[in-house]
């Protein structure tokens, strides 16, 4: 092992410990929180787990277990998540100079050359992110990414860790040992077919893939297999990326609450995403020079008729203006509504994403017209920002929203929303 020290912060069962957070009452009760239109099971508390239910189950063949053992079941609080993950990782980026927001839940953070004792170091993360946040957390410490990885598995799976796995402070036997007990597929970026390949080949645990020549698996598979062994090994392939790069697409779209054939239900439905869509772009500093809209029905419909269809919508300039780029999406979605079906779902997608500061310049630019834009739009996203989204949206949303993602269960946006502020019995 190397004397780098890369960690890996993951909050546990996220989407659940963010309820519990105002609902402490339900600490040590069974959890789940549901997908789009509580479809599916998408987080679980442990106490659901250990009742056997699995990731990614209808809701409604769950039902009668959920009454036998009193499950609560939560809608997607997405509001809530995104700013309680915001949080954690402001937190967490006052214990390192460098950090990578992987995704909502994860983080790293490049712990070396910080001169204290890392195992002690990562207790005090988790007890700051508890403390502040309400948010339990698991870290792993190792010399590489993929090994980071590794060890927070270990930290969550194995109680004697105490939720801190440094892989650094092990010797090698003991970790040969885990190795041994961990199934191959546990491993970062070893997908369900590799891990099938790997065991046709009598690759079945860490330790097997770690000691097998990179060079061997790269002939059979490839590059990233390579690097993958290599990262096992403790040499550091990928390195930590300080920012996150900008998207190159950005899509929105959702399935709605029931079917609709209205018109005016899609145009809606269109515009509140071509919206969010335009709100995003601003945030990463982007313009778009299109944008693409489609609509489909239910394909688990099979007695109704079924349509899909998709435009793409090409700008006369990149913009981040809301209502250029709705216009388009509205007039991509007039081209593409046919009458006599019953929609499920619409989206749009942003595309040819530049940078502002890349704006391509001509001689027929209003450029008045453009500062009048920005204006208008960073007036517009400040406002959500500090009264809530939604605040200030285009009249073209609607204010009868039946046709929207359905959230029966959804808890408060404590954080979010003045009208769902928190609040402490007299």
């Amino acid at each position: 092992m190397t004397n780098r020290a890369i960690a890996l912060v993951d909050c546990n069962n996220f989407f659940v410990s963010c309820e519990r957070v105002f609902r402490p009452d339900l600490e040590g009760k069974p959890v789940v929180v549901l997908s789009n239109n509580d479809g599916c099971v998408v987080s679980r508390s442990q106490e659901v787990k250990d009742l056997g239910m699995k990731m990614a189950v209808p809701w409604y063949q769950m039902k009668d277990m959920a009454k036998r053992h009193g499950i609560v079941a939560f809608s997607s609080n997405y509001e809530l998540y995104a700013d309680l993950s915001n949080r954690v990782m402001a937190l967490l980026a006052q214990f390192s100079p460098e950090q990578e927001v992987y995704s909502i839940d994860e983080s790293f953070l490049d712990l070396t050359g910080i001169g204290v004792d890392h195992t002690r170091y990562a207790r005090q993360i988790r007890e700051t992110i508890r403390r502040d946040v309400g948010i339990p957390v698991c870290v792993g410490i190792a010399p590489s990414k993929t090994l980071a990885k590794l060890a927070n598995h270990v930290a969550k799976k194995n109680a004697r860790f105490g939720g801190v796995c440094d892989f650094n402070a092990l010797a090698q036997q003991e970790l040969d040992e885990l190795f041994a007990g961990i199934d191959v597929g546990e491993v970062w970026g070893v997908g369900w077919r590799s891990t099938e390949k790997l065991n046709e080949m009598g690759i079945r645990s860490v330790l097997d893939l770690k000691r097998t020549p990179a060079k061997y698996l790269r002939v059979r598979f490839s590059v990233v297999l390579e690097r993958i062994v290599a990262e096992l090994n403790g040499e550091a392939c990928l390195e930590l990326d300080d920012v996150v790069p900008a998207k190159q697409q950005i899509i929105c779209s959702r399935s709605f609450g029931m079917l609709t054939s209205s018109l005016s239900d899609l145009e809606q439905a269109v515009t509140a995403y071509a919206s969010r869509a335009a709100e995003k772009l601003r945030q990463q500093y982007s313009l778009a020079g299109g944008i693409q809209v489609y609509i489909r029905t239910s394909p688990h419909r099979e007695r109704d008729a079924q349509y899909r269809q998709a435009m793409l919508m090409p700008l006369p300039e990149a913009t981040d203006d809301t209502r250029q780029l709705c216009q388009a999406a509205l007039h991509g979605l007039h081209r593409i509504y046919r009458t006599g079906y019953a929609y499920q779902k619409a989206g749009v997608m942003l595309t040819e994403i530049i940078p502002a500061s890349a704006r391509p310049r001509s001689l027929f630019d209003d450029v008045a017209a453009q500062e009048r834009s920005h204006a208008l739009m960073s007036t517009l996203d400040r406002i959500n920002r500090s009264m809530g989204s939604g605040t200030i949206k285009l009249l073209g949303e609607g204010c009868d929203t039946s046709w929207a993602m359905r959230r029966d269960h959804r808890s408060k946006r404590y954080t979010t929303e003045w009208a769902e502020l928190a609040v402490c019995p007299a």
